[in-house]
């Protein structure tokens, strides 16, 4: 697997693997199934595993814990905390208090089974705590040890640049696809500019780059898919030119669609190293065949060409997953 470096230095594997899904959201859960995806991505050289202690409300985090106990030295763990939500409900609020913070890292700690967590996102911001304090919080922590890298996750480009300024930034996480590009008229610039590393989450944009999802298409009871605006039939039928163009371009390059939204990701910087999550190991293949594809600056202005002014229709969340989002 190749490798790419975020921002201090923090190497990982190009491809990471998103570990949410696993624990909710996306269908019942398997926990065998997982840990097969799990052994099946260090042994194909994936070292970036993300998860949150909000993901199946601190399953996931216990998942991961199971597995690094035989597999810690060979990945870097990313974990999240900001998020509050109580069993079975998806409302939340958002903490950023030094207090929350500190204890939710602590519980992290001993979820994962770890003595350091290498790279320790802020998941939402809450508008009403100074993005300095909270830096100052987690930039502690990074001197006693219990965190090496600091990340953010949805933030603005000014909020960024106020966060830096404390303690250095190593990653930005923030939903970015060829179906979610608003990252790049402010956040990767200044990532850029200030030597951050990149993390889009949902980079197959939940698989509906993937070809799989029409206006037809239906959803399991447990799946979180059916309540996003963007998956409404109405939607899916209007985005649908958005899907078509990336199989078009698979077709002419002989891989799937999964590989050519990577792929594209992959061509946007080589600070970028996209996490698509996956539970099946046909997909995480898959996925991280998408290394292998190069696509010509001609096959971009193709994709670029077949967009055209394309926008995508709906929103990404709903109100209430939108919040702290672009703070």
């Amino acid at each position: 697997m190749k490798k790419r470096i975020l921002g201090n230095g923090l190497e990982v594997s190009a491809i990471g693997l998103g570990c949410m899904g696993m624990s909710e959201f996306y269908g019942p859960r398997d926990d065998q199934a997982s840990m097969r995806v799990l052994h099946q991505a260090v042994e194909l050289g994936c070292t970036l595993l993300d998860t949150a202690d909000t993901y199946g409300n601190f399953h996931n985090e216990a998942l991961i814990g199971d597995f690094l106990k035989e597999n810690r030295a060979e990945v870097q763990i990313a974990t999240k905390c900001g998020i509050v939500r109580q069993p079975g409900q998806y409302q939340r609020r958002i903490d950023n208090s030094p207090e929350y913070i500190r204890s939710a890292c602590e519980h992290s700690l001993r979820r994962l089974g770890v003595e350091c967590i290498d790279l320790y996102y802020i998941h939402r911001l809450d508008p009403n705590a100074a993005i300095e304090t909270t830096m100052q919080t987690l930039a502690a922590l990074v001197a006693e040890g219990k965190i090496a890298h600091i990340g953010l996750s949805e933030v603005s480009a000014s909020t960024l640049r106020r966060a830096h300024a404390v303690h250095p930034v190593t990653a930005v996480q923030t939903e970015y696809s060829l179906w979610t590009r608003d990252v790049e008229a402010e956040i990767l610039p200044t990532c850029r500019e200030l030597n951050i590393g990149f993390v889009p989450y949902s980079p197959l944009g939940r698989g509906f780059l993937t070809g799989r999802f029409h206006s037809q298409s239906t959803f399991e009871a447990d799946d979180s898919r059916k309540a996003l605006p963007r998956f409404t039939p109405d939607n899916l039928k209007a985005n649908s030119p958005l899907s078509d163009a990336v199989m078009q371009m698979a077709h002419a390059k002989s891989c799937t669609p999964a590989q050519i939204a990577l792929a594209w990701l992959l061509a946007q910087g080589n600070h970028i190293v996209p996490i698509p999550g996956t539970k099946r190991i046909a997909h995480l293949e898959d996925n991280l065949g998408a290394v292998n594809i190069t696509l010509t600056p001609e096959d971009l202005a193709q994709i670029e060409r077949a967009l055209g002014d394309f926008q995508p229709a709906g929103a990404r969340y709903t109100e209430e997953g939108m919040k702290g989002v672009n703070v």
